[in-house]
C-alpha cells in the first residue's frame, strides 16, 4: 500500500469559504521626493519585495502640483524599477479637488502594475464607497480589467468610530493608523509627547485607537499596518515600537519613513529562530501524520497539538516566508520547496 500524497497545509488547515489574509509584506515604506522614490524602489529591487513601497502623492506633493506628481508616480510603478511588483501609491482625500484629476494621472498609465492605492482621511465607509466608484470608473474607462485593492488610513474621528465596517469592506485589503493626524485631530486634548516612540503606547486614547483598529482587522481578515516613528535615527527605539506593536497590540504590518527603518521593521516582525525550528517541526511532523493530532516535545514533556495548533505554527512560518530577504534571514531550502514553491 503507497501512502498517500502530503496534503498541503492551506488544504489541511483551511476551512472551505474561510477569508484568509492578503499576502502583504511586513513593512510599508513611504516617500515621496523623486530622488528617494528611485533610491526606494533600488532598494526594494536588490533586497527583493519583503518590504512594500509606497510613492506618496498626498504629504509628498507640492501644494498645486499633486497631478503633475501623480504623473511622476505613475511612471516609477510604469518603469523597470517595479521589479517586483509590490509598489503602491498614496493619493489626496476623496473630498479633495485633485483626487479624481489624480486618478486620471494614475491609473491609465499604473493601474495595471499598482499593487494597491492608500486613501488617507477617510471619515467612514461613504468615502471608501465614493473612493471606489471613482477608481472603477477611471480603471474601466482605461481598459484595465483588475479589481485594485485599496488601502485606507484610519486619521479620524470618523473612521474611527466606523473602522468595522471599514474592516469589512470588500475593497480594503489594510487598514492603517495615522497617529499624527489623529492627535491633531484631538485639538491639543492629546499632547505631543503621544507622537513619540515611547509615549503613542502610553498614551490611553492612541492605544484604545490602534487596539480597535487592529481587533476590527482580525476581525474581518485584513491587515493591521502600525503608524510611524518619527525617530528615525534612534533604532533601539524604532525596535522596541515595533517589537511592541507586533507582539502586544496584533499588528502584521508598520510603515517605515526612512530606508534604515527597513530591516529593524523587518527583523522585529519576524519570527524568532527558535519560533521558526519550532513551527518546522510541528508542521513537518502533522503533515507525516496526515494532519491527526500528535506530540511534540522532549520525552515526559510533550505537549498534544492538533488543527488548532497547527494553524498557529503554519502562521509562525507564513511570517518568516513573508519577512524573508537577500542577506536576511532564509527559511531551509526544504521547507520553501514544501510549502511555498
Amino acid at each position: 500500500m503507497t501512502n498517500p500524497a502530503p496534503i498541503h497545509p492551506n488544504q489541511a488547515l483551511v476551512d472551505a469559504g474561510e477569508a484568509t489574509l492578503p499576502d502583504l509584506p511586513v513593512c510599508d515604506h513611504y516617500c515621496g521626493v523623486e530622488a528617494r522614490m528611485r533610491k526606494s524602489l533600488q532598494l526594494q529591487a536588490e533586497l527583493g519585495p519583503a518590504f512594500d513601497v509606497t510613492l506618496d502623492g498626498e504629504d509628498g506633493a507640492p501644494v498645486g502640483g499633486e497631478v503633475e506628481h501623480a504623473q511622476l508616480i505613475a511612471e516609477l510603478i510604469d518603469s523597470p524599477l517595479n521589479a517586483h511588483g509590490r509598489v503602491g501609491a498614496r493619493v489626496v482625500p476623496v473630498d479633495h479637488p485633485a483626487f479624481g484629476p489624480m486618478l486620471e494621472a494614475l491609473l491609465p498609465r499604473a493601474g495595471t502594475r499598482m499593487a494597491y492605492l492608500m486613501i488617507p482621511k477617510p471619515n467612514g465607509v461613504a468615502d471608501i464607497d465614493t473612493a471606489v466608484a471613482a477608481v472603477d470608473r477611471v480603471a474601466q474607462a482605461a481598459g484595465i480589467t483588475r479589481t485594485i485593492p485599496l488601502h485606507a488610513l484610519v486619521e479620524t474621528h470618523g473612521a474611527l468610530r466606523e473602522v468595522q465596517a471599514l474592516a469589512a469592506h470588500p475593497r480594503i485589503e489594510s487598514l492603517s493608523f495615522g497617529l499624527m493626524d489623529f492627535v491633531s485631530a484631538h485639538r491639543g486634548a492629546i499632547p505631543h509627547s503621544a507622537m513619540s516612540a515611547q509615549g503613542q503606547f502610553e498614551h490611553p486614547l492612541v492605544v484604545r485607537a490602534k487596539l480597535e483598529i487592529s481587533a476590527a482587522c482580525h476581525g474581518h481578515a485584513k491587515i493591521p499596518s502600525h503608524c510611524v516613528v518619527t525617530e528615525f535615527k534612534d533604532e533601539a527605539a524604532l525596535q522596541a515600537a515595533a517589537e511592541r506593536a507586533a507582539r502586544q497590540l496584533g499588528y502584521l504590518r508598520m510603515w517605515s519613513i526612512h530606508p534604515d527603518q527597513i530591516r529593524p521593521i523587518i527583523d522585529a516582525f519576524a519570527p524568532s529562530a527558535a519560533e521558526i525550528d519550532q513551527a518546522i517541526e510541528i508542521i513537518t511532523a502533522a503533515q507525516a501524520a496526515h494532519w491527526a493530532p500528535i506530540r511534540h516535545g522532549p520525552r515526559g514533556r510533550e505537549q498534544l497539538h492538533d488543527r488548532a495548533s497547527y494553524r498557529y505554527f503554519w502562521q509562525v512560518l507564513q511570517r518568516a516566508h513573508r519577512t524573508s530577504f537577500a542577506g536576511g534571514p532564509q527559511l531551509p531550502a526544504e521547507v520553501r520547496l514544501a510549502f511555498f514553491a
